[in-house]
């Protein structure tokens, strides 16, 4: 069985003033194509379809095509889970529609698939909690699926219970999870986890979450459950969160983030956008390849110090989106920064960095820097004119003179 798996879809999201619903068009249509091209049997969705718990009309509509064409009009389910940008009431209020189309809608822990075949002949076996186990016309084999949405911590609070230290949190999914899997999953059929959590193996660094992504935090303030909480009967483990590509595990079994389809933050900028084609049968290890897309605007940072340097790589790359570093003695004139703006429609951020005599260093602000307080800002000033930290008596003064508490 072929099984494609993509995640991060953040329908409707802008990049500043800019809309990307054209260019997440375009992309979709890129997944469609892959999916018809290599003959994908199912899909699975891993979380944050939307980019807002409200999305707009455009989002929605474009979701709800989407979706009709990569199900190949209900011959090839799909199986959608909510992500932590998503409203579990919104995500799941079409499910009873959808599931006609094989089109499978999950956020909410309580929730329950209802067993049954439907008309384009898609078996739901067997159904609880987190877990789904669906037959396929066309394989005698079913496929079993361990469900696992973002919740926040109400509701994983009140799904789980009142344990709200890391640990427990981490064992109580663990060990739920692990009693589905030792009552559904056998190697007579196809083991899948889907999840829309932070995940690492335990005692390595946590992975960086991308600037547009709002951190998970869980019951207890748990930032992270580990590779080793997934079942090992499980044979992929299908994640979505991290924007880009990234293999967590490979042993004992593939825990994989597939990316966003689109770059949605600087961060991102130069990163091969995939989703990952699976192919997998019972008792067996998965084989699986990342595939990468080319639709949509790139993202780039910049650094540039003339116009003229900055004008001929703008005429270069005009289809991108691009934050801007000018370098300067003093401040970007208004002459230049009125050729750079008219010359490309794709520039985000620009943003002058003033250089110093020698021996001192830059003061170079990034556009996230920009989101921070006035009192790390000046911290930030003070000690790039004067080498060293402010104490805390000038603090006090700044403070009183912004009127800040």
């Amino acid at each position: 069985m072929k099984i494609l798996h993509t995640a991060d879809w953040h329908l409707g999201k802008r990049l500043q003033e800019y809309s990307r619903l054209e260019e997440q068009k375009l992309v979709l249509e890129e997944i469609i194509q892959i999916a018809d091209r290599e003959s994908v049997d199912m899909v699975l969705l891993a979380g944050d379809i939307f980019d807002t718990f409200n999305p707009n009309h455009e989002a929605v509509e474009l979701l709800y095509k989407t979706l009709k064409r990569l199900s190949n009009n209900g011959q090839r389910p799909i199986i959608a889970i909510s992500g932590n940008h998503d409203s579990t009431q919104f995500v799941e209020a079409p499910d009873p529609l959808a599931r006609e189309m094989g089109i499978f809608f999950y956020s909410k822990y309580d929730s329950i698939i209802p067993t049954g075949k439907l008309d384009n002949g898609i078996a739901i076996l067997q159904s609880e909690s987190g877990f789904v186990e669906i037959q396929l016309p066309d394989f005698e084999f079913p496929v079993r699926i361990i469900l696992a949405p973002y919740a926040n911590e109400v509701l994983l609070k009140t799904y789980l219970g009142e344990g709200d230290r890391e640990s427990e949190f981490r064992d109580i999914m663990a060990e739920k999870w692990g009693t589905l899997a030792e009552k559904h999953c056998d190697d007579k059929g196809i083991n899948l986890f889907i999840g829309h959590f932070f995940f690492t193996k335990e005692g390595e660094p946590l992975p960086s979450e991308p600037e547009s992504e709002r951190p998970i935090l869980h019951v207890g303030g748990t930032q992270a459950l580990f590779t080793h909480n997934i079942p090992t009967q499980i044979q992929y483990a299908a994640l979505g969160h991290l924007h880009r590509y990234h293999a967590v595990s490979r042993s004992p079994l593939p825990v994989v983030y597939s990316s966003s389809p689109l770059a949605y933050s600087f961060s991102e900028a130069d990163q091969q956008k995939q989703v990952v084609l699976i192919q997998a049968e019972p008792g067996k290890p998965v084989s699986y390849q990342p595939i990468g897309l080319e639709k949509g605007r790139p993202l780039y940072r910049k650094t540039f110090e003339n116009l003229a340097e900055t004008l001929e790589w703008l005429e270069t790359n005009p289809y991108c989106f691009v934050e801007i570093t000018f370098i300067t003695e003093h401040s970007i004139d208004a002459a230049t920064r009125k050729a750079i703006m008219k010359a490309h429609d794709g520039i985000v951020n620009l943003i002058p960095q003033i250089k110093k005599p020698r021996g001192q260093e830059n003061l170079s602000l990034r556009a996230e820097d920009l989101e921070k307080d006035m009192v790390s800002l000046f911290q930030m000033y003070f000690k790039s004119e004067r080498g060293q930290e402010a104490n805390d008596e000038l603090l006090d003064i700044f403070k009183e003179v912004i009127s800040q508490e």
